[in-house]
């Protein structure tokens, strides 16, 4: 997990639909940068348990007894 450039953030804004231009994507990646650098240490460590894409299934799921 790396610190995001503004060449990497131009096209991913692009995709999303929403186009920045070069001073935008600097600013962006300067607020962003700090936190992609704190999680760093702990980069791929996390159980794939722990992946936020489960939360809502984890949520809705119903407890057996």
């Amino acid at each position: 997990m790396t610190r995001p450039t503004p060449k990497e953030i131009k096209p991913i804004a692009q995709i999303a639909g929403v186009p920045v231009d070069d001073e935008i994507a600097t600013r962006i990646s300067s607020s962003i940068g700090p936190a992609f650098e704190g999680f760093a240490a702990i980069a791929g460590t996390l159980p794939f348990d722990l992946e936020p894409a489960l939360y809502p299934i984890a949520q809705a799921a119903k407890v057996s007894k």
